[in-house]
Protein backbone atom coordinates (compact mmCIF):
# COMPACT_ATOMS: atom_id res chain seq x y z
CA UNK A 1 0.00 0.00 0.00
CA UNK A 2 1.14 3.78 -0.85
CA UNK A 3 1.67 5.96 2.10
CA UNK A 4 0.40 8.80 0.87
CA UNK A 5 1.06 10.86 3.99
CA UNK A 6 4.11 10.16 3.47
CA UNK A 7 4.81 10.00 0.14
CA UNK A 8 3.33 13.87 -0.48
CA UNK A 9 4.46 14.79 3.37
CA UNK A 10 6.23 17.88 1.52
CA UNK A 11 3.98 18.61 -0.42
CA UNK A 12 1.18 18.65 3.11
CA UNK A 13 3.94 20.77 5.13
CA UNK A 14 3.87 23.50 2.46
CA UNK A 15 0.66 23.96 2.03
CA UNK A 16 -0.35 23.97 5.65
CA UNK A 17 2.38 26.75 6.09
CA UNK A 18 0.89 28.68 2.99
CA UNK A 19 -3.12 28.50 3.23
CA UNK A 20 -4.82 31.46 5.08
CA UNK A 21 -7.39 29.16 6.10
CA UNK A 22 -8.68 25.56 6.49
CA UNK A 23 -11.68 25.28 3.87
CA UNK A 24 -14.65 23.52 4.39
CA UNK A 25 -15.59 23.51 0.97
CA UNK A 26 -13.28 22.17 -2.07
CA UNK A 27 -14.61 22.22 -5.58
CA UNK A 28 -12.56 20.63 -8.57
CA UNK A 29 -13.09 22.73 -11.56
CA UNK A 30 -13.87 20.74 -15.17
CA UNK A 31 -12.28 20.89 -18.91
CA UNK A 32 -13.08 24.90 -19.66
CA UNK A 33 -14.55 25.86 -16.45
CA UNK A 34 -11.43 27.59 -14.72
CA UNK A 35 -12.69 30.81 -15.88
CA UNK A 36 -14.78 30.51 -12.46
CA UNK A 37 -11.64 31.05 -10.28
CA UNK A 38 -11.24 34.48 -11.82
CA UNK A 39 -14.91 35.77 -11.25
CA UNK A 40 -14.91 35.46 -7.22
CA UNK A 41 -12.48 37.55 -4.62
CA UNK A 42 -9.99 35.18 -3.65
CA UNK A 43 -8.30 35.57 -0.51
CA UNK A 44 -5.12 33.36 -1.14
CA UNK A 45 -3.87 31.60 -4.74
CA UNK A 46 -0.92 29.21 -4.52
CA UNK A 47 0.52 28.22 -8.05
CA UNK A 48 0.91 23.93 -8.31
CA UNK A 49 4.42 25.24 -9.68
CA UNK A 50 5.33 26.02 -6.18
CA UNK A 51 3.86 22.82 -4.60
CA UNK A 52 6.35 20.00 -3.84
CA UNK A 53 5.34 16.76 -5.76
CA UNK A 54 2.60 18.66 -7.37
CA UNK A 55 2.01 16.85 -10.99
CA UNK A 56 1.74 19.45 -13.67
CA UNK A 57 -1.53 19.27 -15.83
CA UNK A 58 -0.62 19.60 -19.72
CA UNK A 59 -3.81 19.58 -20.94
CA UNK A 60 -5.42 22.97 -22.10
CA UNK A 61 -7.99 24.15 -20.24
CA UNK A 62 -6.27 23.55 -16.84
CA UNK A 63 -4.30 26.08 -15.30
CA UNK A 64 -2.83 25.08 -12.03
CA UNK A 65 -3.75 27.31 -9.44
CA UNK A 66 -5.17 26.68 -5.67
CA UNK A 67 -7.46 29.64 -5.23
CA UNK A 68 -8.58 29.91 -1.72
CA UNK A 69 -11.85 32.16 -1.16
CA UNK A 70 -14.76 33.08 1.04
CA UNK A 71 -17.68 32.78 -1.15
CA UNK A 72 -21.09 33.93 0.72
CA UNK A 73 -18.96 33.74 3.90
CA UNK A 74 -18.22 29.60 3.23
CA UNK A 75 -14.20 28.94 3.27
CA UNK A 76 -13.68 26.97 -0.17
CA UNK A 77 -10.80 25.98 -1.80
CA UNK A 78 -11.05 25.99 -5.57
CA UNK A 79 -8.74 23.56 -7.75
CA UNK A 80 -8.08 25.40 -11.33
CA UNK A 81 -6.85 22.19 -13.09
CA UNK A 82 -7.01 18.67 -12.08
CA UNK A 83 -4.68 15.79 -13.43
CA UNK A 84 -5.73 13.26 -15.54
CA UNK A 85 -4.41 9.53 -15.33
CA UNK A 86 -4.63 9.79 -19.24
CA UNK A 87 -1.56 12.27 -18.89
CA UNK A 88 0.75 9.96 -17.81
CA UNK A 89 -0.20 10.01 -14.00
CA UNK A 90 -0.45 6.88 -11.48
CA UNK A 91 -3.69 6.75 -9.29
CA UNK A 92 -1.86 8.72 -6.19
CA UNK A 93 -0.92 11.62 -8.01
CA UNK A 94 -4.77 11.48 -9.90
CA UNK A 95 -6.52 12.64 -6.84
CA UNK A 96 -4.03 14.48 -5.59
CA UNK A 97 -7.39 17.13 -4.91
CA UNK A 98 -9.19 14.85 -3.03
CA UNK A 99 -6.56 13.81 -0.87
CA UNK A 100 -5.63 17.48 -0.10
CA UNK A 101 -9.28 18.72 0.80
CA UNK A 102 -9.30 15.31 3.20
CA UNK A 103 -5.82 16.73 4.71
CA UNK A 104 -7.21 20.15 4.88
CA UNK A 105 -10.31 19.18 6.92
CA UNK A 106 -13.34 20.13 3.88
CA UNK A 107 -16.33 18.21 4.92
CA UNK A 108 -17.85 18.61 1.20
CA UNK A 109 -16.20 18.22 -2.47
CA UNK A 110 -17.88 19.18 -5.81
CA UNK A 111 -16.16 18.14 -8.71
CA UNK A 112 -17.35 19.41 -11.81
CA UNK A 113 -15.98 17.93 -15.36
CA UNK A 114 -16.71 18.33 -19.23
CA UNK A 115 -18.14 15.31 -20.54
CA UNK A 116 -19.74 13.51 -23.82
CA UNK A 117 -23.68 13.27 -23.85
CA UNK A 118 -24.01 9.76 -24.28
CA UNK A 119 -28.27 9.99 -23.58
CA UNK A 120 -29.61 10.96 -26.82
CA UNK A 121 -31.66 13.58 -25.35
CA UNK A 122 -28.91 15.57 -23.95
CA UNK A 123 -27.59 18.13 -26.11
CA UNK A 124 -24.37 20.30 -25.77
CA UNK A 125 -24.13 22.89 -23.33
CA UNK A 126 -26.93 21.28 -21.12
CA UNK A 127 -26.01 20.89 -17.33
CA UNK A 128 -26.06 16.95 -15.97
CA UNK A 129 -26.42 16.56 -11.82
CA UNK A 130 -24.59 13.04 -11.83
CA UNK A 131 -26.78 10.58 -10.07
CA UNK A 132 -24.41 7.60 -9.99
CA UNK A 133 -21.41 6.80 -11.30
CA UNK A 134 -19.73 3.65 -13.10
CA UNK A 135 -15.93 2.93 -13.81
CA UNK A 136 -13.73 0.21 -15.86
CA UNK A 137 -12.17 -1.20 -12.28
CA UNK A 138 -10.76 1.86 -10.76
CA UNK A 139 -11.83 0.56 -7.57
CA UNK A 140 -8.90 -2.15 -7.80
CA UNK A 141 -6.51 0.83 -8.41
CA UNK A 142 -7.65 2.47 -5.63
CA UNK A 143 -6.77 -0.21 -3.93
CA UNK A 144 -3.42 0.43 -3.98
CA UNK A 145 -3.93 3.44 -2.25
CA UNK A 146 -6.49 2.87 0.95
CA UNK A 147 -6.00 0.69 4.31
CA UNK A 148 -8.54 -2.05 5.06
CA UNK A 149 -11.34 -0.49 5.05
CA UNK A 150 -13.64 -0.56 8.10
CA UNK A 151 -16.95 -0.80 7.24
CA UNK A 152 -18.08 2.59 8.07
CA UNK A 153 -16.02 3.31 5.08
CA UNK A 154 -17.11 -0.03 3.27
CA UNK A 155 -20.68 1.60 3.40
CA UNK A 156 -19.30 5.17 3.04
CA UNK A 157 -19.80 4.14 -0.57
CA UNK A 158 -23.55 3.86 -0.54
CA UNK A 159 -24.02 7.70 -0.01
CA UNK A 160 -22.47 8.39 -4.02
CA UNK A 161 -22.90 11.24 -4.80
CA UNK A 162 -24.22 12.55 -1.60
CA UNK A 163 -28.61 12.34 -1.90
CA UNK A 164 -28.81 15.62 0.37
CA UNK A 165 -25.49 17.18 -1.26
CA UNK A 166 -27.47 16.62 -4.73
CA UNK A 167 -31.14 17.87 -3.17
CA UNK A 168 -29.13 21.28 -2.69
CA UNK A 169 -27.95 20.86 -5.65
CA UNK A 170 -31.62 20.69 -6.74
CA UNK A 171 -32.69 23.46 -5.16
CA UNK A 172 -30.04 25.75 -6.20
CA UNK A 173 -30.96 25.26 -10.07
CA UNK A 174 -34.73 25.79 -8.96
CA UNK A 175 -33.79 29.27 -7.32
CA UNK A 176 -31.70 30.40 -10.75
CA UNK A 177 -34.18 29.27 -13.19
CA UNK A 178 -31.37 26.95 -14.41
CA UNK A 179 -32.79 23.54 -16.34
CA UNK A 180 -30.90 20.61 -14.74
CA UNK A 181 -30.45 17.18 -16.23
CA UNK A 182 -29.69 14.30 -14.03
CA UNK A 183 -28.13 11.14 -15.31
CA UNK A 184 -25.09 8.78 -14.62
CA UNK A 185 -21.42 9.53 -15.35
CA UNK A 186 -19.26 6.77 -17.14
CA UNK A 187 -15.82 7.04 -16.32
CA UNK A 188 -12.82 5.92 -19.01
CA UNK A 189 -9.60 6.34 -18.52
CA UNK A 190 -8.65 7.49 -21.97
CA UNK A 191 -5.78 8.50 -23.61
CA UNK A 192 -8.54 8.53 -26.56
CA UNK A 193 -12.41 9.05 -26.79
CA UNK A 194 -14.30 6.08 -27.23
CA UNK A 195 -15.33 4.40 -30.18
CA UNK A 196 -18.91 4.20 -31.42
CA UNK A 197 -19.62 0.75 -30.40
CA UNK A 198 -18.32 1.77 -26.75
CA UNK A 199 -20.46 4.79 -26.66
CA UNK A 200 -23.34 1.61 -27.43
CA UNK A 201 -22.56 -0.21 -24.77
CA UNK A 202 -22.26 2.41 -22.33
CA UNK A 203 -26.06 3.69 -23.19
CA UNK A 204 -26.80 0.20 -22.76
CA UNK A 205 -25.22 -0.46 -18.91
CA UNK A 206 -27.24 3.17 -18.24
CA UNK A 207 -24.66 5.68 -18.46
CA UNK A 208 -25.72 9.20 -19.84
CA UNK A 209 -22.57 10.90 -19.84
CA UNK A 210 -19.01 9.88 -19.96
CA UNK A 211 -15.74 11.41 -19.25
CA UNK A 212 -11.96 10.67 -18.59
CA UNK A 213 -11.83 12.11 -14.63
CA UNK A 214 -13.91 12.83 -11.38
CA UNK A 215 -14.69 9.48 -10.48
CA UNK A 216 -11.58 8.57 -8.99
CA UNK A 217 -11.79 11.66 -6.85
CA UNK A 218 -15.10 11.46 -5.63
CA UNK A 219 -14.12 7.59 -4.38
CA UNK A 220 -11.14 8.55 -2.79
CA UNK A 221 -13.29 11.46 -1.08
CA UNK A 222 -16.28 9.49 -0.57
CA UNK A 223 -14.40 6.48 1.29
CA UNK A 224 -13.46 8.86 4.03
CA UNK A 225 -17.16 10.26 4.74
CA UNK A 226 -16.53 13.23 2.71
CA UNK A 227 -19.93 14.70 0.84
CA UNK A 228 -19.71 14.45 -2.53
CA UNK A 229 -21.76 15.37 -5.85
CA UNK A 230 -20.60 16.12 -9.43
CA UNK A 231 -22.15 18.13 -12.04
CA UNK A 232 -21.47 17.16 -16.08
CA UNK A 233 -21.45 20.13 -18.67
CA UNK A 234 -22.28 18.60 -21.53
CA UNK A 235 -20.05 20.03 -24.49
CA UNK A 236 -20.62 17.53 -27.73
CA UNK A 237 -22.46 14.73 -28.49
CA UNK A 238 -20.28 11.33 -27.41
CA UNK A 239 -18.74 9.24 -30.47
CA UNK A 240 -21.34 8.22 -32.76
CA UNK A 241 -24.16 10.28 -32.49
CA UNK A 242 -22.92 13.02 -34.41
CA UNK A 243 -21.47 13.90 -37.75
CA UNK A 244 -18.75 15.85 -36.39
CA UNK A 245 -15.40 14.43 -35.13
CA UNK A 246 -14.72 15.07 -31.67
CA UNK A 247 -12.10 17.64 -30.56
CA UNK A 248 -10.93 18.96 -27.30
CA UNK A 249 -11.37 22.56 -28.94
CA UNK A 250 -15.49 21.53 -29.13
CA UNK A 251 -15.36 21.16 -25.47
CA UNK A 252 -13.15 24.22 -24.65
CA UNK A 253 -15.75 26.20 -27.07
CA UNK A 254 -19.59 24.54 -25.45
CA UNK A 255 -17.85 25.34 -22.00
CA UNK A 256 -16.94 28.86 -22.82
CA UNK A 257 -20.57 29.39 -23.89
CA UNK A 258 -22.35 27.62 -20.89
CA UNK A 259 -19.79 29.11 -17.77
CA UNK A 260 -22.08 32.02 -17.16
CA UNK A 261 -24.98 29.57 -15.76
CA UNK A 262 -22.52 27.22 -14.18
CA UNK A 263 -20.87 30.36 -12.40
CA UNK A 264 -24.08 31.38 -10.97
CA UNK A 265 -25.28 27.75 -10.10
CA UNK A 266 -22.08 26.88 -8.39
CA UNK A 267 -22.31 30.27 -6.31
CA UNK A 268 -25.74 29.40 -5.56
CA UNK A 269 -24.52 25.81 -4.51
CA UNK A 270 -22.29 27.60 -2.20
CA UNK A 271 -24.13 29.96 -0.52
CA UNK A 272 -26.56 27.13 0.22
CA UNK A 273 -24.44 24.74 2.03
Amino acid sequence: MIDLKFKYKDLLEYLKSEIPFNPEITLILGSGLGDFAERIEVTKTISTNDIPGYPQSTVTGHKGFLHFAEIDGKKTLIFQGRIHIYEGYSIDQAILPAFIAKQLGSVKLLVTNAAGGVNVNFKPGDLMLVTGFLSQNIKMELASIFPVPTLEQRNNLNNLPSKPFNKVIKKAALEEKIELKEGVYWFGKGPSYETPAEIIMQRRFGADAVGMSTVQEAIYAGFYGIEVSSISLITNYASGLSPEKLSHQEVMDTADLAKGKFELLVKRIISLL
